[in-house]
């Protein structure tokens, strides 16, 4: 999006003032406590990171900031080691971690490029790190532990991320004009191979979980569920898979019976885990209407 350098006239004007409040009161970690290390026998934690909902048209997207929404794996810096969603440790190389500023946490996602998302998830879960994490660039959206509204949380980002960090960059923001250019620069990522786009209510807050003020903009909706069993197939599909039967967080239960590849029914994600289905809206009794399979969540 050609809105970098429109943010950086925005926001930089007022940065050298805000920067210096924002890191007054800037704590480096939550509750000042030892995250959870490779040598550190102590219980995995995940990080509490802003989760976003739907967005759908009666809400007004105008004034909005508005972002791409990259296809990667979630990446929390706690400004010492970086961690996945699920609390796992990621065995970022040394000269990657390198460019990672010290004591200030960093909410992004580590990505390679539109439709490789398999390649970004193999080389971040690999516990020996390759010459394939000089592919991946962390597109930080948020300063987590930064106080401040979000304009000054980003301001702070651009000021304390430098121009020509290797491996770092700060996700350029671009003020929405209504939900015709919503749409229209949605259409134009998916097009060259993104996911859609993210949108940031004004001088909202960071907090941990689902928020109103975080809406994601995708041509499908898509959301988790647990699999609690699998139903058999009939017919061609007789002797294999024919839907999962899952649960959702809040406990509304369905079954998803398509978008799985032939290796897919012969040998289904086990009872326990975690997967992304996309679905276009819901019922009147609030359930997905058309899941479809689309993978296995990953850490």
């Amino acid at each position: 999006m050609k809105n970098l350098s429109r943010w950086r006239v925005r926001v930089l004007g007022f940065a050298a003032s805000i920067v210096l409040v924002v890191s007054l009161t800037f704590s480096p970690t939550a509750q000042g406590e030892e995250p959870a290390g490779a040598s550190s026998p102590v219980e995995k934690q995940s990080p509490h990171l802003l989760l976003a909902n739907v967005w759908n048209p009666s809400i007004d997207p105008t004034g909005w900031w508005m972002s791409e929404k990259y296809d990667g794996l979630r990446g929390y810096w706690d400004g010492r080691e970086l961690w996945t969603r699920q609390g796992n440790l990621i065995h970022a190389p040394d000269y990657f971690l390198a460019e990672l500023p010290r004591d200030i946490a960093l909410d992004g996602e580590l990505w390679i490029g539109h439709g490789k998302f398999e390649e970004t998830v193999s080389s971040v879960r690999a516990e020996t790190p390759d010459d394939r994490w000089k592919n991946i660039r962390f597109m930080v959206f948020d300063a987590p532990q930064a106080k401040g509204t979000f304009e000054q949380r980003m301001a702070f980002l651009h000021a304390t991320l430098p121009e020509g960090n290797r491996f770092v960059r700060a996700v350029a923001q671009e003020r929405c004009q209504g939900v015709a250019q919503l749409l229209a620069e949605r259409d134009r990522v998916v097009r060259l191979g993104g996911e859609g786009l993210m949108l940031r209510q004004p001088e909202s807050q960071y907090e941990a979980g689902r928020s109103p003020t975080l809406l994601k903009v995708k041509p499908h909706d898509d959301a988790e569920a647990t699999v609690i069993a699998h139903e058999p197939g009939k017919g061609k599909f007789a002797g294999k898979l024919g839907a999962l039967r899952v649960r959702t967080d809040d406990g509304r239960e369905f079954s998803i019976g398509s978008g799985f590849t032939d290796a897919e029914r012969e040998s289904p994600p086990p009872v326990g885990t975690i997967i992304t289905y996309q679905f276009r809206g819901l019922t009147a009794k609030g359930l997905p209407r058309f899941p479809s399979y689309l993978r296995v969540r990953r850490d």
